[in-house]
């Protein structure tokens, strides 16, 4: 009885800590900047392939 009361009470005390949240908001906010690169790097990428084959179409 004594153990279940201590791994009980280990328990009770690590889940009232928020560390599992702030690791979901963490992940989410990763995701979130990694989405909005992709989507900022495949428009500039297609600008910047135009602009490219526009130069070199003129040095010909």
């Amino acid at each position: 009885m004594i153990h279940y009361e201590f791994i009980a009470g280990w328990l009770k005390a690590h889940t009232k800590t928020e560390r599992g949240a702030s690791l979901v908001e963490y992940a989410l906010l990763v995701a979130l900047i990694a989405v909005v690169c992709i989507g900022a790097i495949t428009f500039l990428g297609n600008e910047a392939a135009d602009n490219f084959s526009e130069v070199g179409n003129s040095i010909n």
